[in-house]
């Protein structure tokens, strides 16, 4: 499959491959998947709302596809590059580089080189109900230091597995939400960006322009662009897209409203259009979805 292909008529897959080395902690829920088989447990993660994390080395023909994950997953590299499927189109991500994928839509990662593809992952478990750790300020790939959080894994791993002292594994798990948390709620997002976002958080139907979007911000539309692509991996356009997807899942699985009113809420005059770009970044119609 091709960078920037999008697969068609995806299911649930699950290919590890003989040369794809692991290690992984997983919650205290039973799991029957054959790749967590046998892996330790440990309890506290249940606390965190994590259903597993780990280190992989992952070799071609290295594929995972979640029709509809349950949970946020966080993922970041360490070595060599391979492809993640985000809003509805194949990204690279290489050494240096970490990614987010949202609970609920389509997620998938595939290996597509000889050389291996080294990274640590913390995959939540989420309800609907609950607030997301994706918000409206979340990068969906930036640049991370990926030493920190993977030797947090490795302690993790090995005091699940030796001594198992409760003191320990917290201390380590503190580490580890420490180091997904920064990524994901950056203390140090910039105060204009806020203000843009939060205007279209309040209004998703408004037809935003990226020159009206620059106004909010006080800044140039290029300047805006190149802010927003560095500190959320998305161009501003492609921000609002997110932002009304978002709201269009909430209204779709909170609500009865016909899809055609809620297409209309959340920006788009055509149905036909909104249910093309609803899946494509959700990975379903909106039907579907509800």
């Amino acid at each position: 499959m091709a960078e920037g292909s999008r697969p068609n008529g995806a299911k649930d897959t699950q290919i590890l491959g003989e040369r794809t080395t692991y290690l992984l902690v997983q919650g205290s829920s039973p799991d029957p998947r054959s790749w967590l088989k046998g892996r330790p447990r440990c309890a506290a993660l249940d606390a965190m709302h994590i259903a597993h994390l780990g280190i992989m080395t992952a070799a071609p023909p290295f594929e995972v596809t979640r029709t509809n994950q349950s949970g946020t997953f966080f993922l970041s590299c360490f070595g060599g590059s391979g492809l993640i499927l985000v809003d509805g189109s194949w990204r690279r991500i290489g050494e240096g580089e970490a990614c987010l994928l949202p609970p609920f839509v389509m997620n998938s990662l595939r290996c597509d080189r000889e050389e291996p593809w080294k990274f640590s992952w913390v995959r939540y478990l989420e309800s609907r109900e609950a607030n997301p750790l994706i918000s409206a300020h979340s990068p969906v790939s930036s640049q991370m230091n990926p030493m920190p959080l993977m030797h947090a894994i490795e302690g993790f791993h090995s005091e699940v597995v030796t001594d198992h002292h409760l003191g320990n594994l917290q201390l380590w798990l503190d580490l580890i939400q420490h180091s997904v948390g920064r990524f994901a709620q950056p203390y140090q997002t910039d105060s204009r960006l806020w203000r843009v976002w939060s205007a279209v958080e309040r209004r998703p139907g408004q037809p935003w322009t990226l020159a009206e979007l620059a106004d909010i911000a006080a800044m140039s539309e290029e300047h805006l662009r190149r802010l927003c692509k560095k500190e959320l991996g998305r161009t501003p356009m492609q921000q609002v897209t997110f932002l009304r997807m978002q709201a269009a899942s909430h209204l779709l699985t909170t609500t009865r409203e016909k899809v055609a009113t809620i297409a209309r809420a959340v920006g788009y005059r055509n149905p036909f259009t909104f249910s093309t770009s609803f899946k494509k970044w959700v990975g379903w119609s909106p039907s579907e979805h509800r």
